[in-house]
């Protein structure tokens, strides 16, 4: 694990940016949801199931 801390002075951050855009064609089938957003589905629908 690594700590965040000043740096010396007079020295700047240095801090780099990554693209993380991806281009989609057009009529491209919709991406599948990751194993998250498929767990809390399920787990949602099992909520709402037992509530109703």
């Amino acid at each position: 694990m690594t700590t965040e801390h000043t740096p010396r002075p007079g020295r700047t951050w240095e801090t780099t940016t990554a693209r993380a855009e991806t281009v989609v064609p057009d009529g491209a089938p919709a991406p599948r949801p990751n194993r998250a957003a498929r767990r809390a589905l399920t787990r949602d629908k099992r909520k709402n199931d037992r509530t109703s």
